[in-house]
């Protein structure tokens, strides 16, 4: 009874404010009671998205993890910023997409007329590993809108030399989010990826956390980062690299495909639950 009434109530709060979500792109999940909805994970109450917005809106740093190919996953963030920006200029956003090396082009770009989406594609040198059908609109919103977008990633170059070279572990993973981290690390190999090279790996992980965290404390606020789950999560991701004292800790949201496990108040604020791919087997290729 309580979860229909919250359903009609969000029903009513979109129709009454004109802030519609977009409909589903993903084939699966959409029986699921809380697709669409947001679970808060310190008091474990369900909220509309609109609830989302508002409790979000007043921060100064907020982290939207996804899974990179689901499209609902882009299109929700989407409509986030747009709903966010509406109650107070959005200072930053931030993108794990954009390298260093074309934060030049950014530049050169903001705030001019719009190109056409393959003109814009071309200019900023479009990385072939993020689908620009999925992200192109959100780079095309945090060129028009927010005060900066901006490069949160490290280069190509850099990850290479931490590879070669990989500096110590940081004190802020104790064992437990090492072990996840590692774990992490071996199923997005499929198992196939020698024990020696796990360190390497995690020190690559461990610096694109820690400059996250950095970038989004230098950039204008309030500031917002898109990255992967993993990479905004409280206990192993940029959180860990942010400032104990002198700044409030960022607000983390995780978009999570209706079926899977949702992340409890350790890992993230608040859990969007959305539509859901058919399952892949990443690991074919693999094989």
């Amino acid at each position: 009874m309580r979860l229909a009434m919250l359903l009609l109530l969000w029903v009513w709060t979109m129709v009454a404010q004109g802030e519609e979500l977009p409909p589903w792109v993903s084939p699966e999940g959409h029986d699921d009671p809380h697709a669409g909805m947001v679970l808060d994970t310190a008091n474990g109450i369900w909220l509309t998205p609109v609830m989302l917005v508002e409790s979000l809106a007043s921060a100064t740093h907020v982290l939207v993890g996804e899974k990179h190919d689901n499209p609902d996953h882009h299109r929700l963030q989407l409509w986030l910023l747009q709903q966010l920006h509406d109650r107070r200029p959005q200072g930053s956003l931030l993108m794990e997409m954009i390298e260093p090396a074309q934060q030049a082009a950014v530049d050169r770009l903001q705030n001019q007329t719009p190109q056409d989406s393959g003109a814009l594609e071309r200019e900023l040198e479009w990385s072939e590993g993020w689908d620009w059908a999925l992200y192109g609109p959100l780079v095309r919103w945090g060129l028009s809108h927010p005060e900066r977008l901006l490069a949160a990633n490290l280069g190509a170059e850099e990850m290479r030399a931490i590879y070669q070279a990989p500096p110590p572990t940081s004190p802020v993973y104790d064992g437990a989010a090492i072990k996840a981290l590692n774990d992490a690390i071996s199923s997005s190999h499929c198992g196939k990826l020698p024990e020696s090279q796990f360190p390497a790996m995690l020190s690559i992980q461990q610096a694109r956390d820690a400059h996250m965290a950095g970038q989004m404390i230098e950039a204008p606020t309030p500031a917002l980062l898109l990255a992967g789950n993993f990479h905004v999560r409280k206990d192993l991701g940029a959180p860990l690299h942010w400032p104990e004292e002198g700044l409030d800790q960022p607000l983390v949201v995780m978009l999570v495909e209706a079926g899977s496990e949702l992340p409890d108040r350790s890992q993230a604020d608040f859990v969007w639950v959305t539509a859901a791919l058919p399952a892949q087997d990443y690991c074919a290729q693999w094989e």
